[in-house]
This record gives structure tokens, sequence and C-alpha cells, in this order.
């Protein structure tokens, strides 16, 4: 194996490929190896720095200064993206593509030639797991679903390949303080007679005494995760958590040779709505157990959030959308853990003959019921 020339050397941030210094060919970063790849000749090279935990944690940047815009121009880079029109997905391209099908959707898209100015990534979490590997687990998910179409389980094993994605998420840590007014309700019981089948008898009967308490509490947010694409739905995005995002690596565009990045849709402000959102209901949830009693009741909270920081990281996705009699699925899965979520589809033919079975069984047990 030799040295890879000009590696790090100017070049489009879009354009995730790296010739092979043996043959010129493209190399692509192997899951399996975790190190670049040759397909054509069979060289190898490894990515500089990784293949163990970060020396040091990844950088986070300053919130507030990204939104007056004030973070430093090495933070800041210029992509080729085309918004899909079916989904509105945010794909980066090469250079020398003007026309494929959007990743998401199998909606034709045909590339612009625009540069979007976007914040560039701080971390990737690499793929783990090959093609295959993400194609078996998908077919073995669909062969788990009741009711699926026989075909379509057929059709994606047989189907063309699934493609690789690095969706956008952001991560925000926050130092918050809350004071908090509310009430402590301890339970207590009173007897009371009642009458029951004519006859009196006596009960317990739940009371709750409130009393007015305040207390101030603090919690430390680190790596808040929301998702800054718009092209999936989010019960898909959620299915695959959890991500362990310690294994997240410093960003290196060479993890992406070979697949597809999405750049992000949800801007830096929404996705902070998005984990304060987050971050209010753990902190109810600390002023509760902070309440203590057996109820607990919240009347205000007044938190100061400081030293707001964030990081645009990539997190891994093999996705397949199949075109199946006329409509179209879509399946993505974790490509770390293979954990695969999709859009369920019902094949008519076996509901109704389930439907019919059941009538057949119901009629039968109705008949030898009526025998007796």
């Amino acid at each position: 194996m030799t040295d890879l020339p000009d590696l790090n050397g100017p070049r489009d941030q879009a354009d995730h490929r790296f010739p092979c210094d043996n043959c010129g060919a493209d190399f692509r970063f192997d899951p399996a190896a975790g190190t670049l790849i040759c397909d054509h000749c069979g060289n190898t090279h490894p990515i500089e720095g990784t293949g163990g935990p970060a020396l040091t944690p990844i950088a986070e940047l300053d919130y507030r200064a990204a939104l007056n815009a004030d973070l430093p121009a090495a933070e800041i880079e210029e992509t080729r993206v085309s918004t899909c029109p079916n989904c509105a997905a945010q794909v980066e391209f090469d250079a020398d593509i003007h026309a494929t099908e959007c990743p998401f959707c199998a909606t034709p898209v045909v590339t612009d030639t625009g540069a979007h100015r976007h914040i560039k990534p701080r971390g990737v979490l690499p793929f783990a797991l090959a093609e295959p590997q993400a194609r078996a687990a998908m077919t073995e998910w669909l062969g788990s679903l009741w009711f699926a179409p026989s075909g379509l389980q057929d059709y994606a094993r047989k189907g063309r390949a699934m493609q690789g994605i690095y969706v956008p998420y952001w991560t925000f840590d926050a130092d918050t303080r809350s004071a908090y007014t509310g009430e402590r309700g301890t339970v207590y019981y009173e007897t009371r007679t009642v009458m029951r089948d004519g006859k009196r008898t006596q009960v317990q009967v739940p009371k709750v005494r409130w009393r007015a308490t305040r207390g101030k509490v603090a919690r430390f947010f680190d790596d808040v995760l929301v998702l800054a694409s718009k092209s999936l739905p989010k019960r898909f995005t959620t299915g695959l958590e959890p991500w362990d995002l310690s294994a997240m690596e410093p960003y290196a565009p060479e993890f992406l040779a070979g697949f597809r990045a999405e750049g992000y849709a949800v801007s830096l402000e929404e996705g902070f709505e998005e984990a304060r959102a987050h971050m209010d209901q753990v902190i109810a949830r600390d002023i509760k157990f902070d309440i203590g009693g057996d109820r607990q009741r919240i009347h205000s909270v007044d938190t100061k959030i400081g030293a707001i920081t964030f990081k645009h990281v990539l997190l891994p996705v093999w996705l397949a959308a199949y075109k199946y009699r006329g409509e179209t699925y879509r399946f993505v899965v974790n490509g770390r853990t293979g954990r695969v979520q999709g859009e369920r589809p019902w094949s008519a033919i076996k509901i109704a003959i389930a439907v019919v079975a059941g009538l057949i069984v119901a009629g039968a047990v109705g008949f030898i019921l009526a025998q007796q």
C-alpha cells in the first residue's frame, strides 16, 4: 500500500471522490474495514486519526455567534445541492452528475448549478454495515410483516442496491438553571360509608392535601440530537435510534467517499427550538422530582440558559425507495446497528384470505355450539 497523494489538498467539499494512487479509479469508504478501498485493484488506504476514540472531544461551535453570522470562515462551506421536487430532500451531487433519482423517494431529479453556503459538519458517525448487510436486515424485516405483499420482499431482495446516505443532524449543549413555583401533594384517606348490594360498607377514599412550594433545579444538557432533514418522516428516523454518538469521528470527507450526503433543511434556529422543547420536558421531570410528595403541580418555571453550543453532524443511513405496482415504499436502515424502519405495505389478497378464514372459523364454532 502506498501513500495517497493530495488527500487533504483543496477540492470541492461536495465531491467526495478520492483517486486511487495505484490505478486512478475512485476509492470508497469500506464500512467493514474502516478504510478507503479501491474496488478496481484492491488497494487500500487508512483514514488518518481514526480507528479509536478521538484524542480530544469534537469541538463545539457557539450558537449565538452562528445566529449572528459571526462564525469563522473556516466553518462555512459551499456545496452543490439540489432539492427534490417531491419530498424536498436536499441532496449533494458530484460535479459530473446532472440528472439522477432522489434516493429518498425515487423521483427523477435534475441537478442545479447553484452553490449553497452552509455550516460545515463537525462530526460524522461512519457506516459500520456494508450494503449487503443492510439489505439482509431490510429483507428480514419485510418478511416479519403480516399481510405484506409477498412479491415486495422478493423485489427488494433482487432489486437495485440500497443507497448509503449521511443524514444531517444538529446536536446542542446547554447549561440550564430553572426557578419554579408549584405545589406538593400528599395523599391521605378518608373513611366513608356507602351502600353496596343493600348493605352499608366502609371504603377508603383517597384525598390530596396540597402545599405551596418553590425551588431551583439545574441541568447540563449534552448532545441533544435534532434531525435536520425534512425528507424522511420523523417516525422513521426516531425508530432508528439510539445512535452511539460516543463513536463519532471528527468530520473527514474521506468517510463520505462512495456515499451521498444530505444537506440540512432545518435551520439552526429551528433546530434549537426543537431541542429547547426537549429540554423543557426534562426540566419539568426534574422539577417534579425536586417537589417530591405523592403528587406534583408546576405553576411557573423561569429557565436561564447559558453556554449554548452546537455541532452539525452526519449519521449513516442505508435507504431504499422501491416502486412496486405503482406504489412507492421507503425503507431505512441504521448504518451502525441494522435497525430497520419503513412504510408498511399491505396485501389486499392476504387480508381478504384472512377475513374469509376468520369467517369460516367463526361459522364452524357457531355451528358446533348450536349442536350442543
